[in-house]
């Protein structure tokens, strides 16, 4: 569903962001993406939903090319970037109904999915009052809510879990089982081992925007025997 080929990204003429990676995220998969701050992973969120342009590489989401098929790539993508704060001035009913309008969700739809996803995170209150006047968390909850209002088969999640209280956290991760547990694909970054550990089929290390390691955490912990997941990843990334 997510194909990441030989991907490069340069900042500044000098600096590369993303240097030559490539993965694949299939359906019914839970991806991780961990790296230390500066290791390339937004970077590598915003190549993934054509927000920024690789230099080189292909990138295709759901089949279609990134580049080439733009409005029907992103159609197939729910994204939550790695900062809640856009579109303050908006009630959160108004923002909510400028998303569905843009991914054309029909009336009874958006209002089933809109009802029950606020329900989920208990922002079902708050959805009449200016978006400016929420929290950080509940301004993550809304955009959460939004990512998923047009029922997209792949997800791009941007640190989702950042800013989210417990209960709203263990949603979240129950939502993106189920939905690789129907067949779909989420890709997510985290810094977060133990979420990483207990919610991924596999990981990708990235480090200076090159990968380190594609796999699973079993594996992973097989190549370094004796030693825990955090002095693992200490050791991949501080090299």
């Amino acid at each position: 569903m997510i194909k990441f080929e030989n991907v490069i990204k340069t900042y500044n003429k000098s600096v590369r962001a993303v240097d030559d990676v490539s993965f694949e995220v299939k359906g019914g998969e839970i991806v991780g993406f961990i790296g230390p701050n500066g290791s390339g992973k937004t970077t590598t969120m915003k190549l993934l939903t054509g927000i920024i342009r690789p230099d080189s590489g292909k990138i295709t989401i759901n089949g279609f090319n990134i580049r080439k098929d733009p409005i029907k790539a992103k159609e197939c993508i729910g994204y939550i970037a790695d900062s809640p704060d856009m579109f303050l001035r908006l009630k959160g009913t108004e923002f909510l109904e400028l998303i569905a309008d843009i991914y054309h969700v029909p009336d009874e739809k958006r209002r089933e999915r809109v009802e029950r996803l606020a329900a989920t995170f208990g922002l079902t209150e708050a959805l009449s009052s200016p978006m400016m006047s929420y929290s950080h968390g509940m301004r993550q909850k809304i955009m959460v809510i939004a990512a998923l209002l047009h029922d997209p088969p792949v997800w791009i999640l941007d640190e989702p879990m950042v800013g989210l209280d417990p209960r709203s956290a263990f949603e979240l991760k129950q939502l993106m089982r189920e939905h690789a547990k129907e067949g779909n694909a989420v890709f997510f970054s985290t810094h977060v081992l133990e979420v990483a550990e207990k919610l991924c089929d596999r990981v990708i290390i990235i480090k200076n925007g090159k990968m380190l390691y594609s796999g699973t955490l079993e594996e992973l912990e097989k190549q370094n025997k004796n030693a825990s997941l955090e002095n693992i990843f200490l050791e991949l990334t501080e090299k």
